[in-house]
């Protein structure tokens, strides 16, 4: 690992006045997430995403899209936060972090302390029924699953309770989508952790922050299609990373 470039790194975070992160699958596949994309291994790998993952398929077949996600469900359960999460975490409290731009569904962020978090695909953790809007926590999400005719669980009204993810053919929450642009515009440093950067809106996040003067530091396994332009490139496990990076920023207080 490059100890020049993670000192740069600590370096613009540290003297940074707004730091925004973006991150994407990679950041939670150390906790045992599978991700959706990565050849090979990513769930889209073993279906297609129309048969299960549209909100029209939702509609008319909601047991195959809960029969597919039953596995990414259980591994959020029991999924730990692990340092990468920890380190974002640990920069907003330090105050140099002013919001992480989130593509995972899985809560983690929150569940290691971040307050601002923007969740542009949802979150996993909360539901609605689909007939008559009420909400549901995770506790009760999983025992009408359970109790669910096929694993469909279904509200006191007979509706079918959808999950608070922004499944294909849905628009984005508007709300999530209009901040996430605006802290694109207005920060001075973008952090991407884990994130291909193929998937739009969230992989445009990274050109507006550099249209607006913003210095780039990407830390993904893989390239990515911003990574001429961006200021640090680490091709790192992320895990590995962001806590060397919290460390050189306390040794340097």
């Amino acid at each position: 690992m490059s100890e020049k470039l993670l000192h740069k790194a600590a370096e613009l975070i540290r003297n940074s006045k707004k730091t925004v992160a973006l991150t994407g699958a990679g950041i939670s596949t150390p906790s045992g997430i599978p991700d959706f994309r990565t050849p090979g291994k990513g769930l889209w790998e073993k279906v297609d995403p129309v048969e299960v993952a549209t909100i029209e398929t939702f509609r008319t077949n909601p047991e195959n899209f809960f029969t597919f996600m039953a596995p990414f469900v259980s591994a959020v359960e029991t999924a730990p936060v692990n340092p990468a999460h920890q380190a974002l975490a640990d920069w907003e409290t330090m105050g140099l972090l002013n919001s992480i731009i989130t593509q995972n569904i899985d809560n983690l962020h929150r569940r290691a302390g971040s307050k601002k978090v923007i969740e542009l695909h949802g979150n996993s953790e909360r539901a609605h029924c689909m007939k008559c809007r009420k909400l549901y926590g995770p506790d009760e999400i999983r025992a009408r699953i359970k109790a669910g005719e096929k694993g469909v669980p279904r509200c006191d009204c007979g509706g079918v309770i959808k999950p608070d993810v922004v499944l294909f053919g849905e628009q984005l929450p508007y709300t999530e989508l209009v901040q996430a642009e605006r802290d694109s515009e207005s920060c001075d440093v973008m952090i991407v952790v884990g994130s291909s950067l193929t998937v739009a809106p969230a992989s445009f996040m990274p050109r507006v922050a550099l249209q607006n003067g913003a210095k780039l530091i990407v830390v993904n396994l893989q390239e990515t299609y911003i990574d001429p332009r961006a200021e640090i490139v680490l091709r790192e496990k992320v895990e590995e990373a962001l806590p060397m990076i919290t460390e050189l920023i306390k040794a340097s207080n």
